[in-house]
């Protein structure tokens, strides 16, 4: 049992130091394509690599049992992620300075607890008001740079398009921990709906990306890192521990490796109030957890 434990927290761990490095990736990329040639790279390779592993452990004849039902959402699900999720978010980071558009994103945990209550009829501790109110207050400083009352400091279109990101994440857990498959079903899933979508927008509008050594470096980090392997190593995780909460809450030292990342390796300049306003995200995220459910923090890039 105590391998196991380990095994855990060293699959978690992984997953934290990958997913720390998506946001300065999501930057580089974004310098040298538009947002859904990004996106389209980065979901097909991500779509090739669940078909690989679902070939690997042979779990094709699992589609031919799917339900009706099941299907529809599947074809839902595949629309919402990675679709419009990631055409939002990148589009946000196009936007944006990767120090607000990145801890905007973890806000998406806050959004899945209210649409918990909406739809689900579950319940919030006052504590977890405090929690959301401490996030939010963060989301404030984050966006104004401590100027409370001035919205104006940033692209309005990407502040928007990263706080919507985080609703249909949120409506995506939400949906997807309904259906009793093994995460690369799920996902890849979503993927083979997902990515010939993106792909037809791409060729509509920006036309396919270049295939530069560069680019495809920054399509290969985002389709394996960001959308593909790190699901299901943090799945991997979550199956072997007994603790979940704790594996779970290990999630929020990416943001904050992030940061130092985004200054040393992007160049961004990282202000006091993005720290300050991270601190407060995270700290109000710790007070609004109240189950030990690991598909609520299932990690954000």
């Amino acid at each position: 049992m105590k391998s196991n434990e380990s095994r855990a927290y060293l699959y978690a761990l992984t997953c934290v130091a990958l997913w720390s490095t998506v946001a300065t990736a999501f930057k580089l990329g974004l310098a040298t394509m538009q947002p859904v040639q990004l996106l389209f790279g980065g979901a097909l390779v991500s779509a090739l690599f669940y078909a690989f592993h679902i070939t690997l452990r042979k779990g094709w004849p699992e589609f031919k049992t799917l339900p009706v039902n099941h299907i529809k959402a599947l074809l839902l699900l595949g629309l919402m992620n990675p679709f419009l999720y990631y055409l939002l978010l990148f589009e946000a980071y196009d936007r944006l300075p990767a120090q607000i558009a990145q801890p905007l994103n973890y806000t998406w945990a806050i959004v899945y607890s209210v649409l918990a209550v909406v739809f689900l009829k579950q319940k919030i501790s006052r504590l977890g008001y405090i929690g959301m109110t401490v996030s939010y207050l963060g989301v404030v400083i984050l966006v104004t740079r401590g100027q409370i009352t001035d919205f104006s400091q940033f692209d309005a279109s990407g502040l928007i398009f990263a706080l919507a990101s985080t609703v249909l994440w949120a409506g995506f857990w939400l949906l997807a921990v309904k259906l009793p498959y093994s995460a690369d079903i799920k996902m890849g899933a979503c993927f083979f709906v997902g990515t010939p979508l993106i792909g037809l927008v791409c060729f509509f509008t920006s036309g396919l990306p270049e295939l530069s050594p560069g680019n495809l470096l920054y399509i290969g980090w985002v389709g394996i890192v960001e959308m593909g392997l790190t699901f299901l190593l943090w799945q991997k995780a979550l199956s072997l521990t007994r603790h979940s909460a704790r594996i779970s809450q290990l999630i929020f030292l990416s943001p904050l490796i992030s940061l130092f990342l985004i200054q040393n390796v992007l160049g961004e300049q990282v202000h006091v109030s993005s720290v300050t306003a991270l601190i407060l995200i995270i700290g109000g995220l710790l007070l609004s957890a109240r189950t030990d459910k690991p598909e609520k923090l299932t990690a954000r890039s």
